[in-house]
């Protein structure tokens, strides 16, 4: 090997160190990343009625119930065959981001009463981040299975 090919070996090295990103770079970034909802509440499951014991052997007839609690809102959902429907407690109009843990977010609104539909149901996992009009605190529910 030449000496010029050793410089050119050297230089490219040099070049491909110089494009890695350094592993405090990334450990910072994914941190900053997880601060993204520090100003959400964290809504925690209270009630999935897939959890309940059996009392019978039939299988749950109607909708899938779930009760997602906050110390400001609460999200009453109910997951059925052919979409999602809720309510936002108290009511009041705003909006929702259905978020799949794929990455997809769709967007639905809130009306007055604090109803909204989301159609058809998310597949696989999903969660709800829950943004009220007025201003008031964010709220985003755990992880569910649609």
């Amino acid at each position: 090997m030449s000496d010029d090919d050793r410089l050119l070996a050297d230089l490219g090295a040099a070049v491909r160190r110089a494009q890695e990103v350094p592993p405090e770079f990334l450990a910072t970034a994914r941190a900053s990343y997880a601060w993204r909802t520090v100003d959400a509440d964290l809504a925690a499951l209270t009630y999935d009625s897939a959890a309940q014991p059996a009392t019978t052997r039939a299988p749950a007839a109607g909708p899938r119930a779930l009760t997602f609690a906050s110390a400001d809102l609460v999200v009453e959902l109910e997951v059925g065959p052919d979409g999602c429907q809720g309510q936002l407690v108290p009511p009041g109009p705003g909006r929702i981001e259905v978020h799949t843990a794929g990455g997809e977010v769709s967007v639905v609104e809130v009306d007055d009463v604090g109803y909204f539909a989301i159609r058809p149901v998310p597949a696989g996992w999903f969660r709800l981040r829950c943004r009220p009009a007025g201003g008031g605190t964010e709220v985003v529910t755990s992880w569910v299975v649609g």
